[in-house]
């Protein structure tokens, strides 16, 4: 599976996350090994507008074994392209990984292709964000071992809106 271009103009397709969100994950263990053990974990994400609205970044904060992991994505908008490319980094690795690239189609989803590695090797990933409205999204991410004839889920991450009376200040909950 490939990102086409799209000739309508998707500069605001991510402006449905701005804000507050926590996010329920559900991550699968071990990754293109026929693995269906799942385990799942809390996040919470704060969102707000780049470059004029034509870009975006996030923080994501979780509780990995009782130490504060810390994930930022960079999405930026190519007018040219017609495109978005969505970069992520974590405090786990401080490595970026490749950007996946893609666009939100008349129907309301977004699909992202890019290549990422699992076990060593390289692979095609994929992210689809779905279920999108003013109180909900859904992103999942899933991996091809042989060029996208076969893709396995590996990761769903299901965002409810925090109101912002409530919001917090990035990070506020693991300041000691």
């Amino acid at each position: 599976m490939v990102a086409t271009v799209s000739n309508r103009d998707g500069r605001h397709d991510f402006h449905f996350l701005h804000g507050t969100w926590n996010v329920a994950n559900s991550r699968l263990k071990e990754r293109l090994v026929g693995s269906t053990e799942w385990e799942q974990f809390s996040a919470t994400t704060w969102i707000r507008p780049l470059l004029g609205g034509a870009g975006q970044i996030e923080e994501m904060t979780w509780d990995a074994n009782g130490q504060a992991a810390y994930g930022v994505t960079l999405r930026v908008w190519d007018p040219e392209t017609n495109q978005w490319s969505l970069h992520w980094v974590d405090s786990g690795s401080g490595r970026l990984f490749p950007p996946m690239v893609g666009s939100f189609g008349v129907n309301g989803v977004g699909i992202f292709v890019g290549m990422d590695m699992c076990s060593g090797k390289s692979v095609l990933s994929r992210f689809v964000w779905s279920g999108i409205s003013e109180t909900t999204a859904r992103w999942e991410q899933a991996f091809s071992g042989d060029g996208g004839v076969t893709w396995e889920t590996n990761w769903v991450m299901e965002f409810v809106r925090v109101p912002s009376s409530e919001s917090l200040v990035p990070g506020a909950e693991f300041l000691a």
